[in-house]
């Protein structure tokens, strides 16, 4: 009888350890794909693609939840073979498990902030802007990770534009506090934030 059971026990060891193998492999293979596209080395100036590493775990899984079940919007883009796809699809097949994964790695790599151009000026005039409505949410001039609300500062002006403008035609859900400031931006507000952000290098 105790033989039964050790070697029953040893069949579901390595059985486990095969299924484990098999997910890490999957993972792996979904992290290259991310990198290709998201990795410093691919990212520039203008570019509608965010820098995911160092977003906090919990806000970097809530957001592929959101794409897996196309409740943010999805934009096609060329990916690294230059095949057009989108976060939704690229997301759609992924597991909980899968997810929370992705999320994990990244919330252990390091953000790197984007080199890009900005008018100081208008940095300036952002940064008072951040000061009087989104340090409640967006802690160190949007780069606290630790808000679970994503990064803003060093992101891509071109991926941050499409933020602001899906949020003003309503595509992205968001907070009711953050709807009505939001809502009183003029459009020199939305370019002095987004050169503001951009100046954080």
């Amino acid at each position: 009888m105790d033989k039964r059971i050790t070697c029953l026990k040893a069949i579901a060891a390595i059985a486990w350890m095969c299924f484990a193998g098999t997910a890490l492999a999957d993972v792996e293979a979904v992290l290259k794909a991310c990198d290709s596209c998201h990795g410093e080395s691919s990212l520039e100036a203008g570019s509608i693609m965010p820098a995911i590493a160092g977003l906090s775990e919990f806000y970097h899984a809530d957001q592929l939840y959101f794409y897996r079940d196309e409740e943010r919007p999805c934009i096609d883009t060329a990916n690294a073979s230059g095949e057009m796809t989108s976060m939704c699809a690229v997301s759609a097949d992924l597991s909980d498990e899968d997810i929370d994964a992705v999320a994990a790695h990244y919330a252990t790599s390091p953000f790197v902030a984007l080199k890009q151009e900005f008018d100081a000026t208008l940095a300036a005039a952002g940064s008072q802007i951040h000061d009087r409505g989104c340090t409640m949410c967006h802690t160190d001039g949007g780069g606290n990770a630790e808000d679970d609300a994503g990064i803003l500062s060093g992101q891509s002006m071109g991926y941050l534009k499409m933020a602001f403008d899906q949020y003003s035609a309503g595509e992205r859900e968001q907070p009711g506090p953050m709807k009505s400031l939001m809502d009183a931006l003029s459009e020199d507000d939305v370019k002095a934030l987004l050169h503001y952000y951009a100046s954080q290098q």
